[in-house]
């Protein structure tokens, strides 16, 4: 029986992930470090074929896309979370009460911004959507930890990280952090296949 196996990665880093601040839907660029990271996923990408390559529409996804492997098409349900009022604000600088929310990946609501559940509706249609086949995606952090918990783990990828899963099975089946990555929390260890 075809599946959908979904090769996700996360764009390289940015001034605001290098800082530690909330980057929803706010456009940041690449880093010199962020375009390194996605130069050195190339060989990781290279010699698969993908049914299809999508980028979220945000410049850093679509530069980290054409980095790693080529012109993706682009598709706004691949965006981070929309953090509303938290764009741009620093970690230390959230409210207690946020900061759990995202830590545990329930309950957030942020104002003016996207509760976790609607960022779940738009997101994981638009994967159910896709045909069977190898899909390469480049996205974000929050879509490649909410993915993962879909598929029984619960895990926060470095920047510039691949994430392989078996999405109708909901089943993680590789993961690669990238160059200079710190150590991931637990859950499947970088370079392990569940």
């Amino acid at each position: 029986m075809p599946t959908r196996e979904l090769w996700l990665v996360r764009h390289g880093e940015t001034p605001a992930s290098r800082g530690h601040s909330l980057a929803g839907w706010s456009d940041v660029p690449l880093t010199e470090a962020g375009e390194e990271q996605a130069r050195a996923l190339r060989p990781v990408l290279e010699g698969e074929v993908y049914a299809d390559v999508w980028s979220s529409d945000l410049s850093r996804a679509v530069r980290t896309a054409r980095l790693a492997w080529g012109e993706p098409r682009q598709e706004r349900r691949l965006r981070e979370i929309d953090f509303g009022s938290l764009e741009g604000r620093h970690w230390p600088e959230l409210e207690r009460e946020h900061r759990k929310a995202l830590e545990r990946f329930e309950g957030f609501a942020p104002p003016g911004g996207e509760t976790l559940e609607r960022f779940r509706g738009r997101v994981v249609p638009f994967l159910d959507e896709l045909a069977p086949g190898r899909h390469l995606l480049f996205t974000h952090g929050g879509v490649l930890r909410l993915l993962s918990r879909e598929a029984g783990h619960d895990q926060f990828l470095p920047t510039g990280s691949l994430l392989v899963l078996d999405w109708d099975a909901r089943r993680v089946l590789r993961r690669h952090d990238g160059p200079g990555a710190p150590p991931g929390p637990p859950g499947i260890a970088p370079g392990q296949t569940a």
